[in-house]
């Protein structure tokens, strides 16, 4: 049995939400939460946007959106839709006939913004291709394109005029009766999205979608995203996330699964616990982690690994790890497997077969998975 179990005092409860289904992915009333990612690919180039979906969907993208900014691209949208492993979601911007030809292209959901999608009417042309095609929505409420009679009203983009947008909006749904909806409220501006969130969160029981937008770069992006995101589902607000930053789609489901990871409500692949390193190593740590990451990345069984330069922490962190080495003296170090101190290590032979008993645990694990009861 892995370590890595939930303890009473780290467990979050989450916010109850009604459940849609995003082609064959759940989306809220307690599934897991789900990781999105979005191409930036041209749409039109169908062999790279089709090699993008499924480099994501390898990394463990539950879903991924699609740009179709226009005629062509609702064209190709129908043959990435029949090659991807995932459901797919169309994002719509403009042009509400684009969600029209997605919806009847086979896209899983349709992405909407209400500030630029049009009229009511046109809206509602939208959701009647989504029910006759099987396709759920997401509202999109984004700070940078609210409507203009928020914007006169509320002076600026502000939490009350996202919320006041998005709950405009789930009346128009509502009442043409369609509710396999979720909503979002996304600003690049990590207050005011936290606070828009949580007022949504009491406003409504629709599943709700978390992003900070237009994050930035790898670093920068992954550091706002970890803090906005992170305090949400804290709080158990969010049924499924999306990180946005201007970096390979790859690496937003990456940095998804690591802030889902460190909170404990989500585990897919094995989660390195290091040392930042320093005089007292015996080995040399960054090295050795920066290696076994890439080394480990065909893992997909959740389970623990720690490396520890010296003893210092090293034997407490593998007390707590599935399978853990410790830096010594003289070369070599101690390995630990489930938490007990199995055998002495070169340091020289750490690399292959730490990769070996990972393997093999991530073996074992499965297998104890997929026993009858």
């Amino acid at each position: 049995m892995s370590l890595n179990h939930i303890r009473p005092w780290r467990e979050i409860i989450r916010r109850k939400s009604r459940q849609i289904m995003v082609g064959s992915v759940p989306v809220g009333g307690g599934a897991p939460i789900a990781v999105q990612t979005m191409t930036n690919t041209v749409t039109t180039d169908i062999p790279g946007t089709i090699a993008q979906v499924q480099a994501a969907a390898e990394a463990g993208a539950d879903i991924v959106r699609v740009s179709v900014p226009d005629r062509d691209s609702s064209i190709a949208l129908k043959e990435i839709v029949k090659e991807s492993p995932v459901p797919i979601v169309a994002d719509i911007h403009f042009h509400y006939k684009r969600g029209i030809e997605a919806a009847e292209a086979g896209a899983a959901c349709l992405r909407i913004n209400p500030g630029n999608i049009g009229n009511e009417t046109r809206v509602q042309e939208v959701i009647k291709a989504a029910r006759d095609h099987g396709c759920s929505m997401r509202i999109g409420v984004n700070a940078g394109s609210l409507e203009k009679h928020l914007l006169e009203k509320y002076g600026e983009p502000c939490p009350d005029a996202m919320v006041e947008s998005g709950l405009e909006h789930i009346k128009i749904l509502q009442d043409n009766d369609f509710h396999e909806f979720k909503i979002s409220v996304k600003a690049s501006d990590v207050f005011m999205s936290a606070a828009a969130y949580q007022a949504l969160a009491d406003a409504t029981d629709a599943p709700l979608h978390l992003g900070i937008t237009e994050a930035g770069g790898l670093m920068s992006g992954t550091i706002k995203s970890a803090i906005g995101l992170g305090n949400l589902l804290w709080m158990g607000i969010g049924d499924t996330i999306r990180v946005s930053l201007s970096a390979d789609p790859v690496q937003e489901v990456k940095v998804g699964f690591d802030i889902l990871k460190s909170l404990g409500l989500r585990h897919r692949g094995v989660n390195v616990i290091s040392c930042p390193s320093c005089a007292r190593q015996g080995f040399d740590v960054i090295k050795t982690v920066e290696t076994l990451e890439q080394r480990l990345e065909h893992i997909k069984t959740p389970m623990s690994l720690s490396i520890i330069g010296c003893v210092v922490n090293g034997p407490g962190e593998a007390l707590m790890t599935d399978v853990g080495f410790t830096g010594g003296g003289n070369g070599a170090g101690m390995v630990y497997l489930a938490g007990k101190q199995s055998h002495k290590l070169s340091n020289d032979e750490m690399i292959e077969h730490i990769v070996e008993q990972v393997e093999r645990k991530a073996s074992e694990i499965e297998a104890a998975e997929k026993a009858p009861d």
